[in-house]
């Protein structure tokens, strides 16, 4: 089987598949990366996340279909789980067609290289779209290994047609397939059509905001959106415009016609997911063919970047020089790097979706109302994710070939770098959380118990801030990346895991602890200990330390092994 399909790729012209491998590799931008990455290894080590994620959908499934017996609950259950899945593979698919924004239409870099090359236009384009089927194939088939063959043995089991699992499982599959496919194409149509109506230098700076607010869209909908797992939620009059305006319920409803299980009334999802899949893959197909017909010399000839406007020109002062200039650079390598946009916005998303399911609870009561758990482990893991993803952010270089000008401009000490960190960390990520959870809790919830959380999650956003400088002696963006260096499905599950051992208890105790100043002057005391004394150890640290700007694996040395 391997040497077939060795012998059908050999087949391929030869400039196909060398354009094919360049545009994989590039889902992370090859210029970032030290000299020494394994960005094979990197991708590798988020398929077996996504593997993961999957052998957890499926013993969730398995279980929950063993346990629930009545007949009634077992067919919301399978309906929870067949619409969940759905969902979070289109969740998927969009994370990593934005992620992906800009490798399919053609970009300044390929205009210059390839075109001098008796390459042609439609071999550059179908490498593209190959590349990026196969990095969402991979994403796909990662997120449904093992749940995309026990949903469809669940299936077959139930009472049906005798074909059973043979009938659901390629059902099921092409229905994930469409899923994914009317999502990527609709951004793509979107982005085309934008391209081609806008000059690129107005499409370029549109281009980020649209990147942005498609995370936002995706993030929002997976999480906002309410679960109809009856068919009598189904049919009810309210829930109409819900099921009109879910794409996952159109495909749900498509996965149902398809094996021969969709209850008429809601026989118009279907049709609904049938038109707006050839909507999307006619509109995507059209503008990349205009794309590449009348764009790549305007890709070429006008420029990247918009002239600055003159007039008046005002920075804000976050602190000393240094402590300025780093927190303004932050701030432009955001405004100005796709890479570093769809990075933090990753992080944001899941900051975005917590504080929208946060909203439409406090938005649900009429009155005033006490502080709970539903309160504290939200804002929690709004703090953690934003320090956390921006501090992972800091480690993506805005530009290798410009970092010689921090270079020779180090006048300060190692402690001053650290310090102006520090301070960009909080400004950007911990205070901002801090500012939504007091806009959320201020208005409907008692003002004492407010003051007293906003406390404790100041307390926290500290400690996050100084337990993420441990070790981070650089500048922000602009050292190299090193992919691989680091295990990511070890990070993963143990971050959860850690975060889901402490979090629960913690928002315990503090809920105990609002009614009882002594327990709270304790607790406050233990975080204030806790905050003072990493701050204490990061400075000293600090002083001793060597800014670096290129990321190295460590040295292992290989012995003979010829001693006795």
């Amino acid at each position: 089987m391997h040497e077939l399909f060795y012998k059908l790729i050999a087949r391929l012209p030869l400039d196909f598949r060398i354009l094919y491998r360049q545009f994989l590799l590039r889902v992370v931008d090859l210029e970032s990366l030290s000299v020494q990455a394994d960005v094979e290894r990197f991708l590798g080590q988020f398929a077996g996340v996504l593997i993961m994620l999957s052998l957890v959908h499926a013993t969730v499934a398995y279980l929950g279909y063993t346990f629930i017996t009545e007949p009634a609950s077992r067919l919301a259950f399978l309906w929870h789980m067949e619409h969940y899945l759905i969902a979070t593979t289109m969740l998927v698919a969009g994370l990593v067609t934005v992620i992906s924004w800009d490798a399919t239409f053609p970009d300044r870099r390929d205009v210059m290289v390839l075109s001098p090359l008796p390459v042609a236009p439609r071999t550059i384009l179908f490498a593209k779209m190959a590349a990026s089927a196969a990095v969402m194939g991979l994403a796909i088939a990662t997120l449904n290994v093992a749940s995309g063959v026990m949903l469809p043995l669940i299936l077959g089991a139930q009472p049906g047609p005798a074909l059973g699992f043979f009938q659901s499982f390629p059902v099921w599959w092409l229905t994930l397939l469409a899923a994914s496919a009317f999502l990527y194409g609709s951004v793509l149509t979107i982005q085309g059509f934008t391209a081609l109506l806008l000059p690129r230098r107005i499409f370029l700076r549109l281009s980020a905001f649209l990147q942005l607010a498609a995370f936002g869209l995706f993030l929002g909908v997976y999480f906002v959106q309410p679960s109809l797992t009856s068919p009598a939620a189904m049919a009810a009059a309210e829930s109409r415009w819900i099921l009109a305006s879910s794409p996952s319920y159109w495909f749900w409803a498509l996965f149902h016609q398809l094996n021969g299980s969709l209850p008429a009334q809601l026989l118009w999802l279907a049709h609904r997911a049938w038109v707006a899949l050839l909507l999307a893959v006619a509109g995507a197909v059209s503008c990349l063919l205009l794309c590449y017909l009348h764009t790549m010399k305007k890709t070429a000839e006008e420029p990247d970047l918009v002239p600055g406007s003159a007039g008046f020109d005002w920075m804000p002062f976050f602190g000393n020089s240094l402590q300025t200039a780093i927190a303004l650079f932050s701030i432009r390598s955001f405004t100005r790097s796709r890479q570093h946009r769809v990075a933090f916005a990753f992080y944001l998303a899941f900051v975005f979706g917590l504080a929208l399911s946060l909203l439409r609870s406090e938005l649900s009561v009429a009155g005033p109302i006490p502080v709970s758990m539903d309160f504290l482990i939200p804002t929690f893991l709004m703090m953690f994710f934003a320090v956390v993803g921006l501090r992972n952010v800091f480690s993506l270089p805005i530009s290798l070939t410009a970092n010689w000008v921090l270079r020779t401009t180090q006048l300060h000490g190692p402690e001053d770098y650290v310090a102006a960190t520090r301070r960009t960390l909080i400004l950007f990520a911990a205070f901002p959380v801090w500012l939504i959870s007091a806009a959320l809790s201020l208005p409907i919830r008692p003002i004492t118990q407010v003051a007293g959380c906003l406390a404790v999650l100041a307390l926290l956003g500290c400690i996050l801030v100084e337990i993420s400088l441990i070790g981070l002696y650089k500048v922000p963006f602009t050292c190299s990346y090193l992919p691989g260096k680091a295990n990511v499905q070890l990070i993963f599950w143990g971050s959860l895991i850690v975060l889901f051992t402490f979090i629960i208890p913690g928002a315990e105790f503090e809920l105990s602890a609002l009614h009882n100043p002594d327990k709270y002057g304790f607790m406050l005391s233990i975080l204030v200990g806790l905050a003072g004394a990493l701050f204490v150890y990061n400075h000293q640290r600090a002083k001793s330390a060597v800014i670096y700007y290129e990321e190295l694996p460590d040295e292992v040395i290989t012995t003979l092994k010829l001693s006795a």
